[in-house]
């Protein structure tokens, strides 16, 4: 069996995992904002939040990342142009990943800082970074 070809399967279920939790945590976020604070509503959705966040997205990237760069190392892609590209488009993803867990501690204390608005705004971003990514891993430009 290739090892690759199970690393690259593995990698892929872990990438969609991650990045379906990314495109859903921001919902949930934006929910939130309606619900006041101490509220039973308010409540539901920490723990839904907290779920999510610890039970499938931190797993999830832990598995990608591993699983990536075991793949990186077993295909020698070190040298490819695109690969640093993607690198850099997974460092914004690992950035906004960082800011959704610490907006999720801000909505656990009831001193969230943000609007609906900004919530719907930030959904967006892993989805542009998606895009980068899987254009960069299928077409390889440079």
């Amino acid at each position: 069996m290739d090892l690759y070809l199970w690393l690259k399967a593995l990698h892929v279920v872990a990438v969609i995992a991650w990045m379906a939790g990314m495109l859903y945590l921001p919902r949930l976020y934006v929910y939130h904002c309606k619900a006041s604070p101490g509220s039973e509503l308010s409540e539901t959705f920490k723990v839904m939040e907290r779920r999510l966040l610890r039970a499938i997205i931190n797993p999830a990237m832990i598995a990608a990342w591993i699983l990536g760069l075991s793949m990186a190392w077993q295909g020698d892609l070190w040298a490819e142009g695109w690969f640093h590209a993607k690198l850099l488009l997974l460092l914004g993803m690992q950035l906004i990943h960082a800011a959704y867990a610490r907006w999720r501690r801000h909505f656990a204390t009831d001193a969230n800082r943000h609007s609906e608005k900004f919530y719907r705004l930030m959904n967006e971003v892993p989805t542009l970074l998606m895009i980068g990514i899987v254009i960069l891993v299928i077409v390889k430009p440079f």
